[in-house]
């Protein structure tokens, strides 16, 4: 049977797992006190897909740049997230450490995730930078730290993409393509 969800429609049969590694930016929390880390890892869990890694970083963008660029060259992650570290303040480098690691932008995420985070906080979202990319043939989303956001940006906007039932179109069926050389064009076949 068929649903509607966030925008598109579920069509019928299994959904593919998934490869997902979760990254907490924070120089207060650990293991024992990540909510929002432990939130996301339920979610992701609880959608049928698979934590390839977890850890927490602290707010150092060199750090963060280095565990993201590691993750997304392994063969058993196809999706990164970082929760935290996309705030205005001087801590917060997420964004700055993890952008120029992008092949790609992923433009239409921040829209997406202020749009859905205006109607949990209003007007605060402007706040966040949350952002989106493609680093190689994985794709990495960033998340604010709070478990408002992680939840929003979670069930409203990731996790639909990365159903492969989403229709009209979702990240997942996209993923076999993502490798595709530009420069050498295909056969006829």
């Amino acid at each position: 049977m068929s649903g509607v969800i966030a925008g598109g429609r579920i069509g019928e049969g299994e959904a593919k797992v998934v490869r997902v590694a979760l990254l907490t930016v924070s120089d207060t929390r650990t293991l024992a006190t990540d909510s929002s880390g432990d939130l996301l890892e339920a979610m992701v869990e609880s959608a049928g897909h698979v934590i390839a890694g977890r850890t927490i970083v602290s707010d150092d963008a060199a750090g963060i740049a280095e565990t993201v660029r590691v993750w997304c060259t392994r063969d058993d992650v196809d999706v990164v997230i970082t929760t935290g570290g996309t705030g205005l303040s001087g801590r917060d480098v997420t964004p700055e450490a993890v952008e120029p690691l992008f092949d790609k932008r992923i433009e239409g995420f921040a829209v997406v995730f202020h749009l859905v985070s205006y109607q949990s906080v209003g007007l605060s979202t402007m706040a966040s930078r949350a952002t989106a990319g493609l680093v190689g043939t994985t794709y990495v989303f960033c998340l604010p730290g709070s478990n408002g956001a992680v939840r929003d940006g979670w069930e409203k906007v990731i996790a639909p993409q990365l159903d492969s039932r989403h229709r009209p179109c979702n990240l997942v069926d996209m993923m076999p393509r993502l490798g595709e050389d530009v420069a050498s064009p295909r056969q006829p076949g």
